[in-house]
C-alpha cells in the first residue's frame, strides 16, 4: 500500500492530515520561521536554513524574507534564481524552477489543488499537479501560478497576471488569464 507521501507527490488524491505530512509541513514552518526572522548580517546561518528547508536548490539562490512554502523538500531550484519579498510556493507536487529565474514580490506558485466534485472535497482528500518554470523567465510581481502549468525559456509573465494554461519558450504573456501578446526575440 501507497504511503499518502507517495500518493501526494504522483499527483492521486491524497490526505494532507496523514501523520507524516503533518511532521513534514510543521519542520518546515519552523525552518520558515527562522528563515523569516535572520537579518541581513546572519548570512551563514540564512545559508544553512535554506539549505536544509530547500535542499534541492541550487547555487547562489537570493531570497528575500518573508517566503513561504509547505514543505520544501518538493522544490527544485537552479543556479543564480531570485525570489523577491512575500513569495509563497505550495509545493504538494514538485515545483522545478530553471536556472537565472527572477520572481517579483508577492508572486504565488500553486502546485496544489482540490477535487472538482464536492463529494471528494467534503472527505478532506486534495491532490497536485508539478508546475515547472524554465530558465531565464522574468515572473512579475503578484502573479499566481496556477497547478499544472508549465513556462517555457526565457519568456516574460507580466506584472498582476494568473497563469492558467502553459506558456511556451521566449514570449511575453500578460493578463487574467494569462496570455501570450508577443514573441520575444533574441537579445
Amino acid at each position: 500500500m501507497r504511503s499518502e507521501k507517495e500518493k501526494m507527490l504522483a499527483g492521486e488524491l491524497y490526505d494532507p492530515r496523514d501523520r507524516q505530512l503533518a511532521e513534514e509541513r510543521s519542520k518546515a514552518r519552523q525552518l520558515l520561521k527562522k528563515l523569516n526572522d535572520t537579518g541581513e548580517d546572519q548570512t551563514k546561518e540564512r545559508e544553512r536554513i535554506l539549505r536544509e528547508l530547500l535542499p534541492d536548490s541550487g547555487e547562489e539562490l537570493w531570497l528575500q524574507p518573508p517566503f513561504y512554502c509547505d514543505y520544501g523538500t518538493n522544490i527544485r531550484i537552479g543556479d543564480c534564481v531570485f525570489f523577491n519579498f512575500n513569495c509563497t510556493l505550495l509545493d504538494i507536487a514538485p515545483i522545478t524552477i530553471g536556472n537565472r529565474t527572477l520572481f517579483g514580490p508577492n508572486v504565488q506558485i500553486y502546485s496544489a489543488s482540490h477535487p472538482l466534485s464536492h463529494k471528494i472535497r467534503a472527505s478532506g482528500l486534495e491532490c497536485g499537479k508539478p508546475v515547472r518554470i524554465g530558465e531565464d523567465v522574468w515572473v512579475g510581481g503578484n502573479v499566481v501560478i496556477c497547478p499544472g502549468i508549465t513556462i517555457g525559456d526565457r519568456s516574460v509573465i507580466g506584472a498582476g497576471s494568473v497563469v492558467t494554461k502553459n506558456i511556451p519558450c521566449d514570449v511575453v504573456a500578460v493578463g487574467n488569464p494569462c496570455r501570450v501578446i508577443r514573441q520575444l526575440q533574441d537579445g
